[in-house]
């Protein structure tokens, strides 16, 4: 809101905005810079969890409530991490008269609606990962939990299919192929989450239907989340030079790293001590094999 009307005593909106901008720019403007991106990141990301509460009648009420409590953990991150080190709610003493605009190879309608459907895409895998950690929890893995993970793998593939084919096709007109724009890694960094997604959509169904690659399938759930946030690490930590980065603030990176290593040590406890669905004590991968009864 405070975009649409111009309000420039809120310096985010100052930096990248303009009175006489046109309304799209205006909006997008929103998530034309690092901050504003990151409250975009954080709202995809309560909605894909509003949308499994709501939506998720269908789910155990045991699996449903691990789902949104995992997803739930990574929006409270996202929100540290904005909290402490990307404040977009800084004020400015004095009000200036009128903002320094949007940087100008933004102010196009590919890249208006270009960051959206990729943060669509990148933040609905998160509803994968929370879907094989609560799997791995509650020791289910089996056709029916594949039946209730494929279609929020579909809408986030899709979502990022549409985010890059944007992107890709500002690039050709707007900057051209060859050279550094070709070989941008900060545009090959969303890629990798795409192959990754479209894996995990043919693994689920085999699971579904021959009940097979269940490991296989919930490592591709965990690794495609995995790989977006290795591309926001990427993007926003000045690790490489491009203008597509939003940010060159190792401290920023520092911490989207530390997200990164606090779900991977959460993902590897259950999957030591998940049980299998039968009610066994056997494990996937015990360290204590002499200790636990019944153990393969």
């Amino acid at each position: 809101m405070r975009f649409v009307t111009s309000d420039f005593s809120l310096r985010l909106v100052w930096l990248n905005s303009h009175s006489a901008k046109p309304m799209l720019y205006k909006i997008s403007g929103v998530w034309g810079n690092h901050e504003g991106s990151m409250l975009l990141w954080v709202l995809i990301l309560t909605l894909f969890g509003a949308c499994a509460a709501w939506f998720g009648g269908n789910l155990p009420p045991t699996l449903r409530a691990r789902v949104l409590a995992v997803q739930s953990a990574i929006a409270v991150a996202f929100f540290a991490f904005i909290i402490f080190t990307s404040n977009p709610f800084l004020r400015l003493a004095v009000p200036p008269f009128d903002g320094q605009d949007l940087n100008p190879l933004l102010q196009d309608p590919g890249l208006a609606f270009h960051p959206p459907f990729l943060y669509l895409g990148y933040v609905g895998l998160s509803m994968a990962f929370s879907f094989a950690v609560a799997a791995l929890l509650e020791g289910r893995v089996d056709a029916a939990w594949a039946r209730w993970v494929r279609p929020w793998t579909l809408a986030a593939w899709i979502f990022l299919s549409i985010g890059i084919g944007l992107g890709s096709w500002w690039a050709y007109y707007e900057l051209g192929w060859g050279g550094f724009w070709f070989w941008d890694p900060v545009e090959n960094a969303s890629f990798m989450p795409w192959l990754l997604a479209a894996a995990l959509l043919h693994s689920a169904i085999v699971v579904e239907k021959r009940e097979s690659l269940k490991s296989w399938t919930i490592l591709l759930a965990i690794l495609a989340f995995g790989f977006s946030l290795i591309g926001t690490f990427i993007v926003r930590s000045g690790l490489l030079t491009s203008v597509h980065a939003f940010a060159n603030d190792p401290e920023r990176g520092v911490f989207i790293l530390m997200i990164l290593g606090v779900l991977h040590r959460w993902r590897t406890d259950p999957i030591r001590d998940a049980r299998l669905r039968d009610g066994s004590q056997r494990r996937f991968r015990c360290r204590q094999p002499r200790k636990c009864a019944g153990c393969e």
